[in-house]
């Protein structure tokens, strides 16, 4: 989802869903309007995976002790990206998160602060970072990337990466379906979940034989096709 709609949130968790993609990488909303999508997640039992506009440091755990459950990250094409990533939403070992307890992850303090909190080890265990793959470069250094401790899984971006591929074509990645495969092999090698953005329940159930573990479907631009049935529906019934 892109859009202030709580009601989705609802929805999505009443039917099944196990977390909501939050894409703040191309839509806008205010960082009120983020925390309110974040508290109805917890409210509902349903995980978030946000993707951020940009990967600056206290930005990201920011999300994070607002309630997101993880990210997907953009454009992560090399180690350094990932390790950049794993720095920020991380706590030491792994990584170098400020630490503060206060956010809604903690409990607004009461859980995070007491004598026996789990907070530290349970936010490292319980988040997770999910590296986009959307260039070509990023295909072939899929296996660096997925190879960084805190990376959790890799996901290709088919927009992106198709648009690359055509545009710039390139042996060592063939083509979108190839790029896919290299993507797959690199994540299973290091046994890291993996997945991809698809259009058509076909490809969807292609990529779960493959083994992919996250594959959206579904989203709040499906409104428009609720619409286009309704105004059939009415020009049916009104325009005879």
């Amino acid at each position: 989802m892109g859009h202030y709609l709580p009601f989705f949130v609802r929805y999505a968790a009443h039917y099944g869903y196990d977390g909501i993609w939050l894409d703040l990488e191309h839509r806008a909303m205010n960082d009120r309007e983020v925390q309110s999508l974040l508290a109805f997640c917890h409210t509902f039992d349903i995980d978030c995976m946000l993707r951020p506009p940009s990967i600056e440091r206290n930005r990201l755990y920011r999300y994070l002790e607002d309630g997101a459950t993880g990210f997907l990250i953009p454009f992560v094409s090399d180690r350094e990206t990932a390790q950049k990533v794993v720095e920020a939403a991380k706590f030491p070992p792994l990584g170098n998160r400020g630490l503060d307890g206060a956010g809604l992850d903690g409990d607004f303090g009461l859980q995070a602060w007491g004598e026996s909190s789990r907070y530290i080890g349970d936010a490292n265990d319980e988040t997770f970072i999910v590296a986009q793959i959307e260039t070509p470069a990023a295909v072939l250094k899929a296996d660096e990337v997925a190879a960084v401790p805190g990376i959790d899984a890799l996901f290709v971006g088919p927009g992106d990466l198709g648009l690359r591929l055509g545009v710039s074509p390139r042996p060592d990645v063939k083509n979108l379906d190839s790029a896919i495969e290299q993507v797959s092999a690199a994540a299973h090698r290091h046994g890291k979940a993996w997945g991809a953005a698809t259009g058509s329940l076909e490809t969807l159930l292609r990529y779960r034989r493959m083994g992919a573990q996250i594959i959206p479907w579904g989203g709040d631009f499906g409104l428009r096709q609720v619409l286009a049935n309704c105004s059939a529906e009415l020009d049916s019934g009104l325009l005879d």
